[in-house]
């Protein structure tokens, strides 16, 4: 069975057992998260209804992403800005699939 979740402000396709990496959340390593914003759910060709359908997953770590380099410069006005940015990101094993308790 998978599902289509959205969490900040992206979607991503899971089944149970999947890994991904999604935007900061609250919690840490080793506890149990519970996505509730289910759009899609199917199993192999048919789709299955979402209402009263989450997503159980459990927190492997809280992490940064690669660094961005923010560089600014107006030619002739002797104007640079270097800056640099890493973001936030957990990372979330998929547990399960099913109706909310």
């Amino acid at each position: 069975m998978f599902a289509i979740v959205r969490t900040g402000g992206k979607q991503y396709r899971v089944a149970a057992g999947d890994k991904i990496v999604v935007e900061k959340l609250d919690g840490e390593a080793g506890s149990t998260v519970t996505l509730g914003d289910v759009l899609l759910a199917g199993d192999g060709g048919e789709l299955k209804p979402t209402d009263g359908l989450t997503v159980s997953a459990e927190i492997i770590a809280q992490a940064k992403g690669e660094k961005v380099i923010v560089f600014k410069k107006r030619r002739r006005h002797n104007y640079r800005r270097k800056n640099g940015h890493r973001q936030q990101h957990t990372i979330l094993k998929i547990t399960a699939i099913g109706a909310a308790n």
